[in-house]
């Protein structure tokens, strides 16, 4: 996982000494010229009427045991588009419904507010997943893994994947409830959905690697994001280089 992130940083981080402010300086003087383009040309978000997802399946033939065993970061994958049910049961992992009487999902949450949102981002476009009723809806239409990339410092995982999934989170959710602890609450939460995702990968036999090395208010302003809501992290996932 790439660990450095260009934009908000939770109070009390640890700044890394000198070594890690002239990195941090020379990667904000990268994303200078990225950061205004963004600005130039913002993408306008607009959902599309959403569809159903092929019902995701609750049993396997791997354990989570061996899951857990062959679970790597995994950058040699392929562009090759993944099929919606494929995506559909990544997106399930991380934060499907599995009480539709109670709403609980996958993964847990703080007092089960449920602060983040998951998008994939595919050749087709940008779509965002709705746990109840297991939908995505299109919010961008066009490719924008290589931009994604961009923002993601140039990685180039990230353009190549078959599908990136950007884990976002809406903190003022969480904060009515929990207060000052909310942010807190919200990273740990963005952890749970993305362990889940890729062990899902793994049992499918995908690859699959976690980015959190992006710019924030690139990733934010490039999904349109509505106010309050923030990328969190990304996951490049694709089918194996053979």
């Amino acid at each position: 996982m790439a660990p450095i992130s260009i934009g908000r940083r939770a109070a009390g981080e640890n700044r890394g000494g000198p070594v890690a402010a002239v990195r941090r300086v020379a990667l904000a003087v990268a994303m200078t010229g990225l950061l205004g383009c963004a600005a130039e040309s913002a993408p306008q978000r607009s959902a599309e009427a959403a569809f159903s997802l092929p019902a995701p399946r609750t049993a396997g033939t791997v354990s989570v045991e061996d899951a857990l065993a062959k679970r790597r970061s995994v950058r040699a994958i392929t562009p090759d588009p993944l099929a919606h049910a494929d995506i559909g049961q990544l997106l399930w992992a991380a934060q499907g419904i599995t009480d539709p009487a109670s709403g609980h999902r996958t993964s847990p949450s703080a007092g089960a507010l449920y602060p983040l949102e998951v998008y994939a981002v595919t050749a087709e476009g940008v779509f965002h997943y709705l746990p109840r009723g297991h939908q995505l809806e299109r919010v961008l239409a066009g490719d924008l893994r290589a931009d994604l990339a961009t923002a993601a410092l140039g990685q180039a995982v990230v353009a190549g994947a078959g599908v990136d999934f950007v884990v976002t989170g809406v903190v003022s959710r969480t904060r009515q409830k929990y207060g000052d602890r909310a942010e807190r609450f919200v990273f740990m939460e963005a952890g749970h959905a993305a362990e889940n995702l890729l062990l899902q990968a793994t049992a499918m036999g995908l690859g699959a690697v976690s980015i959190g090395g992006f710019s924030d208010d690139a990733v934010d302003t490039l999904l349109a994001l509505p106010d309050g809501e923030q990328a969190l992290y990304i996951l490049a996932v694709g089918k194996r280089h053979e």
